[in-house]
């Protein structure tokens, strides 16, 4: 999605860059984990499939993806370049996806943590927030569901802490269907979990 092109989303405990072509290899690494696969219900592609996957997405009027960056990583790095920052601050991504047609205002929210040294300390928490907080206030969400595993009981349990709620199980699929229907409530509950939320735009290369 073009919408988020040139946008920079500052936190607390991370940075949420939008995708770019030079983030693809460590993607590509991360994506041939068996444990990533099944998790995210994916296929492994080759690199060159990844590439064009990549410019797809950027171009996908309903999709909408960032990369999670560690922000003590990034903010500490020696690397000389704003890409060499980004690289080796990458832990995961986090996606929207505006699946009901012809409705725009109703996404489905999905996050990996794919590096293992990252899991455990707030930073998927703080990912998810920021990203809902930039769907609710760039680009206007009133509703927003997840699918999630069965097997995947972290993901359940953050879920539902954020007071999403269960709409539906599929045993076919081994998921889970939650919601969140962005009330007040719900937005202190973003905006709380977000206090150190900042939007930027993006760095020229350096």
């Amino acid at each position: 999605m073009r919408i988020n092109e040139n946008t920079f989303l500052f936190g607390c405990k991370v940075v949420l860059v939008p995708y770019e072509r030079h983030h693809v290899p460590e993607y590509h690494k991360w994506m041939q984990s068996e444990e990533l696969q099944e998790l995210t219900a994916s296929e492994p592609l080759s690199l060159e499939e990844e590439y064009a996957m990549q410019l797809a997405w950027r171009q996908d009027l309903d999709k909408c993806t960032f990369i999670i960056l560690d922000a003590d990583l990034y903010q500490k790095s020696g690397e000389p370049t704003q890409y060499g920052r980004e690289k080796e601050a990458m832990v995961g991504d986090v996606n929207l996806f505006f699946n009901e047609q012809g409705e725009k205002h109703v996404a489905e929210i999905e996050i990996m943590i794919a590096e293992s040294s990252a899991r455990g300390r707030g930073l998927g928490k703080e990912a998810l927030l920021s990203m809902m907080r930039y769907g609710v206030e760039a680009l206007g969400l009133t509703k927003i569901t997840a699918k999630i595993g069965f097997s995947n009981a972290p993901s359940l349990a953050m879920f539902n802490k954020l007071g999403f709620v269960e709409v539906s199980r599929s045993d076919m699929f081994k998921e889970v269907t939650l919601e969140m229907v962005v009330d007040d409530q719900a937005k202190a509950l973003i905006q709380t979990g977000t206090a150190g939320y900042k939007l930027q735009a993006k760095p020229g290369p350096s």
